[in-house]
């Protein structure tokens, strides 16, 4: 059994700063790129940013400058720093990892998503 459990989001003013943090826990041989996605209401689930386990990085756009993700590889963590926050990063956030369980096959794991609100 793998999970995937993510923690770190809630309501904050715009301008503010949250950081999200996942861990990846349960019978893992390997784990290849963690990344984070996004849901906003009414919209599909878009990539904000990855990381692989050699370190190379990609960040949508709107996003460039002010979120930054790293990750724990001997502690199967990625964490997703987010500054300067915006209304339009309002959504749920989702931490995706491609994984080897062991026994298993290569696949996409998903956590359950936090909720990040940015409100005035």
């Amino acid at each position: 059994q793998v999970q995937l459990v993510e923690s770190g989001g809630g309501l904050v003013q715009p301008g503010g700063s949250l950081t999200l943090s996942c861990v990846a826990s349960g019978r893992i041989q390997r784990i290849d790129a963690m990344a984070w996605y996004r849901q906003a209401p009414g919209k599909e689930r878009d990539l904000v940013a990855s990381m692989t386990t050699s370190g190379d990085i990609q960040y949508i756009d709107s996003v460039k400058g002010r979120f930054t993700i790293s990750r724990d590889n001997a502690l199967n963590t990625v964490t997703l720093q987010m500054n300067d926050l915006k209304p339009e990063d309002t959504a749920v956030y989702f931490c995706n990892a491609a994984l080897l369980p062991i026994g298993g096959t290569w696949r996409a794991y998903w956590g359950q998503g936090t909720q990040v609100t940015v409100s005035s």
